[in-house]
């Protein structure tokens, strides 16, 4: 309950910032002056404001929302040779990538899971699940953690944002042409919007919406398979392959869906169509790729 609240208030509090920046752009009309064609420009400016606004903002705010949805508790001053070595290993492998320090964190969940976030690759968090610390040895946390500060390294954060950014815009943009189309072409409202438009927009945005989430989740794991070859790089291939098979054999329980793009592990490996909305490859197709590299 208390992850429904946050997300619904950090939510309201993003559509309340992105209208008043409309506002202020004189940009928050997407007729023209007669009220009855679109201004394309104030659309293309609303569609992007809320497009990349809307991620950006999500990104900005991850390392905050992280640390709330999962507990996350971030080590300052290590009680343990365990908490110890995460802080050495993490700062062993950040300056290897060319990265500034990351916070480390571990968060309380029984299934073996990591998560990197952060606006800045030279202030990004990285968090290890108690579950992983138990179920796994010294050489698979430590290729866990590699590639997780891959993901880092590789600012996918950032880019994984900017093409969520890109694909919003086109979504809101596109959604909207088709709902002035049906208001005007084949409902024939002549001044306005109807109830056709928003019903017509609300449709064609959810279609669109499916297809955008596509290039998203390609692009996901796409850059799971380069964080492995980085996790790879930095703690050796077999102990990564050794990490993904032990992954394989767990339990595997994704993280809140506002940061599942960001673990290490997200849902059960499937394959066929569905594969298409999974934000990471199956853990089999991972682990042969790895095997290829050596």
């Amino acid at each position: 309950m208390k992850r429904v609240l946050l997300f619904l208030v950090t939510n309201i509090a993003v559509l309340i910032v992105l209208s008043i920046v409309l506002r202020l752009l004189g940009v928050d009309r997407i007729l023209d002056q007669s009220g009855t064609g679109l201004n394309y420009w104030n659309l293309l400016v609303f569609a992007a404001v809320f497009g990349f606004g809307g991620a950006f903002i999500s990104l900005a705010l991850s390392k905050f929302m992280a640390k709330r949805m999962t507990g996350a508790q971030v080590i300052t001053n290590p009680r343990s040779q365990t908490e110890l070595w995460l802080v050495d290993t993490v700062k062993k492998q950040a300056q290897m990538a060319g990265i500034g320090m990351p916070e480390v964190a571990i968060f309380d969940s029984d299934a073996p899971n990591a998560f990197a976030t952060g606006i800045n690759r030279n202030k990004a968090l990285v968090a290890v699940s108690t579950g992983l610390l138990r179920n796994m040895n010294a050489d698979e946390v430590e290729a866990v953690l590699g590639h997780e500060i891959s993901h880092v390294a590789n600012g996918d954060m950032i880019t994984l944002s900017l093409i969520q950014g890109v694909v919003n815009t086109f979504v809101i943009f596109l959604s909207r042409v088709v709902g002035h189309f049906v208001d005007r072409v084949i409902l024939k409202n002549e001044e306005g919007h109807g109830i056709g438009f928003f019903i017509a927009t609300i449709v064609s945005q959810i279609l669109f919406g499916i297809l955008a989430s596509v290039i998203v989740l390609w692009f996901s794991r796409q850059r799971e398979y380069r964080a492995d070859a980085g996790g790879a790089k930095l703690a050796g291939a077999g102990k990564m392959i050794a990490a993904l098979e032990k992954l394989k054999r767990g339990v595997q329980e994704p993280l809140p869906d506002q940061m599942k793009a960001f673990g290490i592990s997200g849902k059960p490996s499937t394959h066929g169509l569905k594969l298409l909305f999974m934000s990471h490859p199956p853990l089999e197709d991972r682990i042969e790729a790895l095997k290829r590299m050596v």
